[in-house]
């Protein structure tokens, strides 16, 4: 899983690229990232699946800010990015959010 960042001069803007790679996305049909910058909506932000089988999504996201989000994999599997900047506590139940922050 990658996370790649571009900030513009030119606006307070920064391209972030998300990416699914390894066996979770091989063996996925589709991938969505779904976070604050959506409003968690699950359908918001399909990812773009490569030939080599991993997914990917650029984002502009505003600078200065932290967004928690998660991987939604074939509509029933969440994952987090092993490479977030750090993880926040869901609110509800036991697991984590990835969190970028720019």
């Amino acid at each position: 899983m990658i996370i790649k960042k571009q900030y513009l001069k030119s606006r307070p803007v920064c391209k972030v690229t998300f990416g699914l790679e390894g066996e979770v996305a091989k063996s996925a049909v589709t991938a969505h990232i779904v976070g604050e910058f959506n409003d968690w909506d699950i359908k918001a932000t399909p990812m773009k699946k490569l030939k080599n089988g991993a997914f990917t999504v650029t984002i502009d996201l505003e600078w200065g800010r932290e967004y928690q989000f998660r991987y939604l994999i074939d509509g029933a599997k969440w994952e987090n990015a092993l490479n977030a900047d750090r993880y926040a506590p869901i609110p509800y139940g036991d697991g984590d959010n990835s969190v970028v922050v720019l």
